[in-house]
């Protein structure tokens, strides 16, 4: 019978179910925590439940928080008339990084993608139609991913926007088509920001 430690193999398939966490990989990652001090294990587990207790969705931007409202919708420095809208959690954070959007956000939570079962209704677009109504809003610019997916729901969502005379700009070119946003570096993120274009 092979070698085996079944509490010390739960914890590395565990960590294999994390996004690009091969095998070896997350059998090291199993093998640190528990040879670690027992505190580091302890703030770790600790870290991980109370993050996934206490982290929801803002109420307004649909971004993430532990707060009422994330730091951004909070904020009374950031222009409210402009929101960026984003696929991901993840994609603020990278455009966050550029330092130099001062709008809003507003997170989809994915895109339309019917081969794997997303449709409209399962986004958080109903929640930004919302936003977009009570007239506020000068600019609304469509930032998802240049794929075919993200395309297809920036003219989707588009539809609906065009009737309220709402300027709609889409990010220009500079991030590379089929690329996610949040691998690309600031620099990108900026000159795609500058270059956007009204659709």
């Amino acid at each position: 019978m092979a070698y085996s430690i079944t509490s010390l193999n739960e914890l590395t398939a565990q960590f294999e179910k994390l996004p690009g966490i091969g095998k070896k990989t997350a059998q090291r990652l199993a093998f640190y925590v528990i040879t670690a001090p027992e505190e580091y294990a302890t703030r770790f587990a600790s870290a991980l439940t109370t993050a996934r207790s206490k982290v929801h969705l803002c109420s307004v931007c649909q971004s993430l928080t532990d707060s009422a409202l994330c730091g951004v919708c909070d904020d009374p420095l950031r222009d409210k008339s402009i929101i960026c809208v984003v696929s991901d959690p993840k994609d603020v954070l990278a455009f966050e990084r550029t330092r130099e959007y001062k709008g809003v956000y507003h997170v989809l939570h994915g895109v339309i993608s019917p081969l794997d079962g997303v449709g409209p209704e399962k986004l958080k677009i109903r929640e930004l139609l919302a936003r977009l109504s009570d007239g506020g809003v000068k600019e609304v610019i469509m930032a998802t991913d240049p794929t075919v997916e993200g395309e297809a729901t920036a003219s989707y969502i588009s539809r609906f926007i065009k009737p309220m005379g709402i300027k709609i700009t889409r990010l220009a070119y500079g991030v590379p088509v089929g690329g996610d946003l949040e691998y690309a570096d600031e620099v990108t993120l900026k000159r795609a920001l500058d270059g956007r274009n009204e659709i």
